[in-house]
């Protein structure tokens, strides 16, 4: 038997003879595979919620700002070249965090999900930290690391590690008895198990956890940099509202919202790719 057929899991049952009408009448009771481009109807139609509210009047100018003011605010901070500094702070800090978060959440996840001792001494650790708020535990790395960088890329990459191992985990324990049977079979090798049974089985809650994480990222983003930061969206969010400019509050957290919504589209355009061996809705 040729190992081509363990590229992904999901080849063995990918060769069931065909339902027919049956498999016809299923699909047509399930939703078509949204459109990237739909996903901005929301966002849109909340946008022209708010300029409608700003221009009747029903929403305070002293307390939110409409639309114009917002965008003439966004347009000074381009010229005058400080929003593009903040950005890159916050993106540079979210990346690293995240990058540490993945690393770390996956191996342990591999450590857990497929050792007995693995799963002894990690598994219990993370529901532990699971249930402790990420926010909680700044002061403790305050005292440990201080108030540099190195805490706040502590704080983003602990955060993120929890999503990717819960979900990798999941995934790994939860592979097909007949796949590691068909491995027995063929003679994999422990190598061989782990390239094409394990990482393509492991792979669906892997990006799961990723979607999670980068939400955390943004998250613990938002918080950590309104201590002792210099630059950054988040910073830039305290030093207006230290001088009441709502309008410069807005454009931050219009900035966290349009990254958050952009990395989550780049995971799933990501997740599409990797996994499309995978029959699904958003195939």
């Amino acid at each position: 038997m040729s190992l081509i057929s363990f590229t992904t899991p999901a080849s063995v049952l990918q060769r069931r003879p065909a339902r027919g009408s049956t498999d016809a009448r299923s699909r047509s009771l399930l939703p078509k595979a949204p459109v990237p481009l739909q996903r901005l109807v929301g966002p849109i139609l909340l946008l022209v919620l708010w300029c409608v509210a700003s221009g009747t009047g029903w929403i305070s100018p002293a307390k939110m700002p409409g639309p114009d003011a917002v965008a003439a605010s966004l347009a000074g901070m381009i010229g005058s070249g400080t929003l593009a500094t903040d950005i890159a702070a916050s993106l540079q800090r979210a990346a690293l965090g995240l990058s540490i978060g993945i690393v770390a959440g996956f191996a342990l996840a591999v450590a857990a999900g497929l050792t007995r001792l693995g799963d002894a001494l990690i598994d219990g650790n993370i529901q532990v930290k699971r249930s402790i708020p990420n926010l909680a535990l700044i002061p403790l790395f305050i005292i440990w690391l201080g108030i540099g960088e190195t805490m706040k890329i502590a704080i983003i990459a602990l955060g993120t590690t929890v999503p990717i191992y819960i979900n990798t985990h999941a995934a790994l324990r939860g592979i097909d008895r007949r796949f590691v049977e068909l491995g027995q079979t063929v003679s994999l090798s422990r190598a061989g198990f782990l390239r094409h049974i394990v990482f393509p089985a492991s792979l669906p809650g892997f990006f799961t956890g990723l979607r999670l994480a980068v939400t955390q990222a943004w998250t613990a983003l938002v918080v950590v940099e309104t201590i002792n930061a210099t630059s950054g969206i988040g910073f830039m969010i305290t030093q207006a509202r230290i001088y009441g400019q709502t309008d410069v509050v807005l454009v931050g957290l219009l900035l966290y919202g349009v990254l958050g919504f952009g990395s989550d589209a780049l995971v799933r355009a990501l997740e599409r790719r990797s996994l499309s061996w995978r029959q699904s809705l958003d195939q």
